[in-house]
Parts: C-alpha cells; structure tokens; sequence
C-alpha cells in the first residue's frame, strides 16, 4: 500500500506545503504547493492551520520537514523569521503520528539522489548519469550558498548536510581581488555566501564599476542587476552575472575536492535562471583550474537539477528513507 504525507519546505521567507505520495514500489508524487509566507504567520503550527484550511479536508497524519537552517538539536530558531521550531514535538504540536525533520539543503540533496535522469542537465565534464557508487556534492546558489552531499553504497545512499557556504572566500585573480577588497571593508571574515549567492551579484557588479571608474546609482539592488545582466540589456550586469558564473565554478570546485566527489550537481533558483549560461561560461574552466589536478577535476561530471519543487520532493525521500521499515497505509 501507498503511504500518504505533507512535505513542509520551510525558509525565510515561504513555507510550502504539498500533500504528496509515496508508491508501495517507492515512487514519489506531489500535489500542487500550497506556498505562505512566514511572515504573516506566528508559528509552523498556525500555518499547518491554514495549510489544512486551504485543502478543505483532512490530511494525513504524517509530514516530512525540511527547515533552512541547522537541524542539530531540540530547538530550531529560524534565522530570517520568528519561529523557533521545537523538533521532537512537532508531532504533539501538529497532531502527527510520524514525522521526518531535515536541514532544507539535505533535502535538496536527497532530491538529488532519487531524481530522474530526465531531471538532471549536463553542465560540464563527462556525459552520462551520475554515478551510481561514490560522493556527488550539491551546490546550491539562492539567498545563500546551500551545501551537501551524499554517498552512494550497494544497495542505497546517505545524505550529509554541512554549513559549507560559510567557509572563506578564496580569489583568484585581480578581479576577486577587488571583490574580497570590497567586502572586508563591511566585514571582518569573508565568506564564499558573501559572493556566491544571489546578493552577490551586487558585490561583483560594484566591485566591477569601480574597476572601470563608472558612476552607479545605489542603492543597487540584486534583483535588479540579475534582471538587467540575464536580459542583456546592461553591459556590466551582463559582466557581473559572466563573472558569478566564474565564481560559482571555483567554488564548486573547491567543495568536489573537499568532499572527494566523483560527481557534483548544482541547485537553487540562481542556478535556475543560469540554466543557458553555466556551459557556455568561464564556470567549466574555473571548476578544473585546480593546479596538479586539473586532469582529475576535468573527470568530474557537473549537473543540474531542473525539479521545480527539490525540497518538498527531498523530504519525501527523506521520509521513505528513514521510514522504510514501516508499514504503509
């Protein structure tokens, strides 16, 4: 028999929500998200309420919740809203009988290991499906930097969250010279995050300007500069976004090593919008130019994942994973 849930994908901004299916051959599907926004909600309980509200009828009594944040204890305090999340009673809170809590991007990272071939684009390195044995690393630029990455074994697979977006941010060139020169007058530590996320592109579009002597109006906001570079309509923007792409191989590079990954695959809504641009960029170059192992790193395929909803669809995953042992109903 099937087994029926809630996947609750949990940011700063959104909480979405989608009832979804496990298959008793271990399918997943997902119903249409239902998407709030945190702010205009006191609590994950008083969402699930309106979330239950919009469905109109009773929902099962299991959940899979995948929370932007470290899910490493008791208690979760969300670091862009108000809630704080108290993990081993989500079930009292919210009436359940069985429930999955996992890091977002651990998530995004189980999405990974179950998706569908058809669901992953080549970027750069071999052709191919992912490897079936061995370590992929997921990179994910969006608000911040999301960092993964899972093992495959005979017989299944193990996901590892990590806080990798916070390690520092290592420049190459003149170029990131100027970048990192920018943003440690703002802050003590340099982080990857601080360049290769979505507000990012600001710190590269500014540090850019300066670099040519041309006067910008400011405030300058990211979406804005996304918008201009994506379309073309902006010379610079269209640079800061070429250069992001650059940026984002380095660093991607960087976490294959470290994690000794055979494969890795990109995520996130920036990697989304750069879709058209990450083969035709510096991205592949700059991912290889890791000196004696440039040959090595030439062996590593890099994806990514066009699932719209990676999330609500990992913590399933997570779910069946971790529940596998059960029975269904």
């Amino acid at each position: 028999m099937s087994t029926s849930l809630v996947a609750v994908d949990i940011g700063g901004t959104h909480a979405r929500f989608a009832l979804a299916e496990i298959a008793d051959d271990g399918a997943i599907s997902l119903a249409e998200p239902i998407t709030l926004k945190t702010s205009d909600f006191a609590s994950l309980q008083t969402a699930w309420e309106e979330f239950e509200r919009r469905c109109g009828c009773s929902v099962p009594r299991r959940a899979a919740i995948a929370i932007a944040g470290p899910v490493n204890g008791e208690t979760v305090r969300m670091t862009n809203n108000s809630w704080v999340l108290h993990t081993g009673a989500l079930d009292e809170q919210l009436g359940l009988d069985a429930v999955c809590v996992l890091n977002d991007f651990a998530a995004v990272a189980h999405a990974v290991a179950r998706a569908p071939e058809d669901q992953l684009i080549h970027i750069t390195g071999p052709q191919g499906p992912l490897p079936t044995l061995g370590t992929t690393s997921v990179v994910g630029p969006g608000t911040g930097l999301g960092v993964a990455h899972f093992h495959r074994f005979p017989g299944g697979y193990r996901v590892q969250a990590t806080e990798g977006g916070h390690l520092d941010f290592a420049p190459l060139d003149a170029v990131d010279d100027a970048i990192l020169a920018r943003l440690r007058q703002q802050h003590r530590r340099v982080s990857t995050e601080r360049v290769n996320s979505g507000p990012g592109i600001v710190e590269i579009y500014c540090a850019l300007s300066a670099l040519e002597k041309r006067p910008i109006d400011t405030p300058v906001e990211d979406r804005a500069i996304w918008e201009r570079g994506l379309a073309r309509e902006d010379s610079l923007a269209t640079a800061a976004v070429e250069r992001f792409c650059m940026s984002l191989g380095s660093v991607a590079g960087d976490y294959a090593l470290a994690h000794g990954a055979n494969a890795v695959v990109l995520a996130g809504g920036i990697g989304l919008r750069l879709r058209e641009w990450l083969p035709r960029s510096g991205f592949g170059e700059r991912f290889r130019f890791k000196g004696r192992y440039q040959q090595m790193m030439a062996g590593i395929p890099v994806k990514l994942i066009i699932h719209p909803q990676p999330g609500l669809f990992g913590a399933v995953a997570a779910f069946a994973l971790d529940h596998s042992g059960e029975p269904q109903t």
